[in-house]
């Protein structure tokens, strides 16, 4: 079996260049990320005015993140073996669609009722396409481009965060009219999206013999059936990415949804300053991200990893010592977002798809997806009381879940990657089913 060494000073096989038609492939599929980011992070920014509009307490506010970050996990699991069966270009059209009529819900809500059944369609559908959109780009990505075509669906993910907190410093001072703004551009973004997407062109299906080639290489059994998940080749790789990506997780969602909330209830920030502060940070998260776009089918990639996971640590140490205080906020939002597109979901992304198996990556990344964003849903719940409770304690907790990240992250680089075909002798991948 093919292997890659761990660090090589010369890559054997330089970078090709990438067409456009692949860009455009990945950039489609990036608004699934685009769109999961922007409704978590929209939800968070109007989260006090929702509160107030609506006369929320404090179990209904943590019930409303809740929601969406549930039901983008049920939606994971349920969209990504719908992909697998019945064809990715099908599910990849009909998500974003659902998620548009989610969005058009949420900006009309008269009231909180309406508000939880907006969230709750959107919610669904942003996590059906979640790995139903990675599994298209790795399916239409030749290998040795597979990495950076992936990696860029990261880029779509930061850059919703920076637009939705952009808009929410804009208009942090118009209430409700504003959170309908923001949420409104989401149902325009994603109408757009499905009229793009029903005119990509993609690729056609490789050989049965390619595909073969591939599963062999990972030493995976063919076929879509459920069965061919409880196996070695399918669970270790599940296993390691799912403990990264919810150990890392607990601590970015957490600072997703309530990074504004943290700010303004505990550090004493008005909602003005606490947006700029988040939107004062982001485009330095931006730019590192196509750092790392440029970088990841290169071993820089999990060079930068072991760096950058310590930086990490020591950001939501920081935040952690000083309890939230103002201060020391700021110095955490430098270093996160310095370090999060090095050790990040970006590396959760492209880890998943060069280790999981070919015929039921839809299922498998949506079953990780599923259970961290269960979790996810459960700290959402907890995490307002927690906080009035202790932010020192809220904080801590998040600070050993970012060093449980790193040792997953390590496993996954020192063993599951070298255990992954070259991909500069790699077969074709899978060929997107058609509509």
């Amino acid at each position: 079996m093919a292997r890659i060494p761990s660090a090589p000073e010369h890559p054997e096989h330089p970078e090709q260049p990438i067409p456009k038609r692949l860009w455009k492939v990945a950039a489609l599929s990036g608004m699934a990320s685009y769109l999961d980011a922007a409704l978590i992070v929209s939800i968070a920014v109007n989260l006090a005015i929702y509160r107030d509009s609506y006369d929320m307490g404090v179990w209904m506010a943590g019930a409303i993140s809740a929601i969406v970050t549930g039901c983008i996990a049920v939606g994971s699991l349920v969209g990504g073996r719908l992909a697998d069966m019945f064809g990715r270009r099908r599910v990849y059209n009909l998500d974003i669609f659902c998620f548009a009529l989610g969005a058009i819900v949420i900006t009309l809500a008269p009231n909180d009722i309406v508000l939880f059944i907006g969230v709750l369609i959107a919610g669904l559908a942003a996590g059906a396409d979640l790995p139903t959109s990675l599994a298209v780009v790795s399916d239409a990505a030749p290998p040795a481009a597979r990495a950076r075509l992936v990696s860029f669906t990261q880029v779509m993910w930061v850059a919703g965060i920076v637009v939705v907190i952009f808009l929410g410093y804009l208009l942090s001072d118009t209430g409700m009219t504003g959170a309908r703004l923001i949420t409104g551009h989401l149902a325009v973004a994603a109408l757009v999206t499905w009229q793009l997407r029903a005119r990509l062109e993609l690729a056609a299906e490789p050989t049965p013999e390619q595909v073969a080639a591939e599963a062999a290489a990972l030493a995976a059994p063919r076929g879509n059936d459920l069965k061919n998940i409880w196996n070695r080749a399918a669970l270790l790789p599940m296993a390691a990415t799912f403990v990264y990506y919810v150990t890392w997780g607990i601590g970015a969602n957490t600072f997703g949804q309530f990074g504004t909330y943290l700010l303004v209830t505990v550090s004493g920030a008005s909602q003005s300053l606490a947006t700029g502060i988040n939107l004062a940070f982001l485009p330095i998260a931006l730019v590192l991200t196509f750092v790392f776009v440029r970088i990841a089918d290169t071993p820089w990639r999990d060079r930068m990893f072991y760096v950058f996971t310590v930086v990490q640590i020591v950001a939501f140490c920081i935040a952690s010592l000083t309890a939230g205080a103002l201060v020391g906020m700021l110095v955490f939002f430098v270093l996160y977002q310095i370090s999060n597109p090095f050790a990040g979901e970006a590396s959760y992304k492209v880890w998943s798809q060069l280790t999981l198996p070919p015929d039921t990556r839809g299922t498998t990344q949506g079953l990780t997806y599923a259970l961290s964003r269960g979790v996810f849903a459960g700290v959402a719940f907890v995490t307002p009381a927690l906080m009035e409770y202790s932010a020192s304690l809220l904080l801590w907790s998040i600070t050993l879940c970012m060093a449980a990240s790193a040792v997953a992250g390590v496993y996954i680089i020192r063993v599951l990657i070298q255990r992954s075909p070259d991909p500069a002798t790699a077969p074709a991948d899978l060929g997107v089913a058609r509509a």
